[in-house]
């Protein structure tokens, strides 16, 4: 796939809860997914195990309740950003919030090979 092709299905499969069927087409397996702060897991999960790790911890802690994913805005040859307005909602709490993130992609042969993840602290 090529930069154009990993961005819209990256979209796609937000857009359309295939996410976790999406890491494994994606992303390489040495890929790195870095958070503005640490959530409790530590800012930087690497390789697939981690991401997938952090991709159920969320699905376990949030409920989404609606919201936007933006197109991929692409930055030259390598990198695409997406920016992510969500209604979530905290499973244990009750507590319903709308939070804002820039995802920042890198992607190298074929695959991302890091995310960066920009959002208010």
């Amino acid at each position: 796939m090529n930069l154009n092709e990993i961005a819209a299905e990256l979209v796609a499969g937000c857009r359309e809860n295939r996410t976790h069927a999406n890491l494994e087409a994606l992303y390489a397996p040495d890929a790195v997914s870095v958070e503005a702060i640490d959530n409790g897991m530590g800012r930087e999960a690497k390789g697939l195990e981690a991401i997938a790790g952090k991709h159920a911890w969320w699905e376990s802690t949030f409920e989404m309740q609606g919201g936007d994913i933006s197109e991929p805005m692409m930055h030259g040859p390598d990198r695409f950003a997406v920016i992510f307005e969500l209604t979530v909602k905290h499973k244990e709490t009750g507590e319903v919030t709308d939070m804002k993130e820039v995802a920042l992609y890198t992607v190298a042969d074929g695959k991302i090979a890091r995310e960066e993840f920009f959002y208010p602290t």
